[in-house]
């Protein structure tokens, strides 16, 4: 009896030494398993935070290389932060006036300032009759300062045939020599001083733009344009161009490259149509370069003539047309200041419907309107908007690229 009650005894202990044991290697599974999801949670938000962050910083890279490329290939880059602070409390009366380079009316001035915000006013000869340096100083001043957004105050003071300053000897005693006439002085060196010298005297009297240079190639004595172009080939005129270009910014001159795509040995649009019917290769070959070496050379703007070329758009001058300016900014991968030439010539009536040359300058890709219809057509730009055949974003644009292009000048 006793040895079965003894046996019982070991037999009872034994099974609750492996329950013990099951229970023991239970709690121990469990546990590892609980630290194992605990770790393999780590882990998982761990990858999250790290793809999260790896994508913060895949966003923070794309912005940085698209700024890096704005910045290496516009040349506004800079200053289009200061330019957006300033267009976003604009109205569209106030953008729309920026997109006008005004002929001079002295009893309009304060008026236009004030009610239309002009972006500035361009003067010929006669605006600068009976004045003296420090007469003109002081009006250029009068109108900068009543003027909310400051001005840009222009002239084209080519040197020979077109001198709106110095042809008044109150100013300089003698006019400025044409490119043709310097070089034969002294070569491209008295070129340069020359164009320091015509910057240094427009500044001392408030100018801040002088368009110019000339940029057309032409050979031909014969030619409308001879007499104001550096009269040489292709190569030539593109060192005479990039640098001019860099001695009018070291001189804080805005300078304007015209006329593009190109003049060539056309007619005098100021008249009548000049119809252009070279290949287009001859631009590519030629025409294009000395403009290509401006803009290599940080020119600010470039200036559209009104020829028809017909490799081109034989349809509408090339100052209204939309095809030409897509040349000009995506072949010539151009970001700065596109200009037409004076929109009141003949060569531009025949060409549009209802008076309408300032939308279609706008819907072409303008950014600047050279006219003296200034009210009338602001106004008409205005109604465009509204009535949706101009977008304000293609505003906004140009009026960005204004306002930075001001910045970098220092006007404003």
């Amino acid at each position: 009896m006793n040895k079965v009650k003894t046996y019982l005894i070991i037999i009872l202990i034994s099974l609750l030494i492996i329950m013990l044991s099951e229970v023991i290697f239970l709690v121990y599974i469990i546990k590892t398993n609980k630290n194992s999801n605990i770790s393999m949670k780590d882990n998982i938000s761990k990858d999250v935070e790290e793809g999260q962050y790896n994508n913060v910083n895949i966003a923070k890279n794309e912005h940085h290389a698209k700024y890096e490329n704005e910045k290496n290939n516009d040349i506004f880059a800079d200053y289009y932060e200061q330019a957006d602070a300033l267009l976003q409390n604009m109205t569209l009366e106030e953008k729309v006036g920026q997109m006008f380079l005004v002929k001079f009316l002295g009893y309009k001035v304060m008026n236009q300032i004030e009610n239309y915000y002009p972006c500035g006013y361009i003067f010929y000869a006669n605006d600068f009759s009976n004045e003296t340096k420090d007469s003109i100083l002081e009006k250029m001043q009068q109108y900068q300062n009543a003027s909310k957004i400051k001005l840009v105050l222009a002239v084209d003071e080519e040197g020979g045939t077109v001198v709106r300053v110095s042809c008044n000897k109150e100013i300089r005693s003698n006019k400025f020599l044409s490119p043709q006439q310097i070089w034969q002085e002294g070569k491209l060196p008295a070129i340069l001083a020359d164009s320091t010298e015509k910057s240094n005297l427009l500044r001392s009297i408030g100018l801040n733009m002088n368009l110019a240079p000339v940029a057309d190639i032409t050979t031909n004595p014969e030619s409308f344009m001879y007499d104001r172009a550096y009269g040489k080939e292709a190569a030539e005129t593109c060192t005479y161009v990039s640098e001019i270009i860099k001695t009018m910014n070291n001189d804080g001159m805005i300078s304007v490259m015209k006329h593009f795509p190109g003049y060539g040995n056309n007619v005098d649009t100021h008249t009548g149509i000049a119809i252009d019917e070279r290949p287009y290769d001859v631009f590519e070959n030629s025409d294009f370069l000395p403009f290509k070496s401006g803009i290599a050379a940080g020119g600010p703007c470039i200036l559209v003539s009104h020829n028809i070329v017909i490799s081109m758009d034989r349809d509408k001058p090339a100052s209204i047309s939309k095809k030409v300016h897509d040349i000009l900014r995506t072949e010539l991968n151009f970001s700065g200041i596109i200009i037409t030439d004076d929109l009141d010539m003949d060569a531009v009536d025949e060409y549009v419907n209802n008076g309408e040359a300032a939308i279609q300058a706008v819907l072409a890709g303008n950014d600047i309107i050279i006219t003296s219809n200034f009210e009338k057509q602001s106004q008409e730009i205005i109604d465009a908007i509204n009535q949706g055949i101009i977008s304000e974003e293609l505003i906004n644009e140009a009026v960005r690229r204004i306002l930075a292009w001001k910045y970098m000048y220092k006007i404003m």
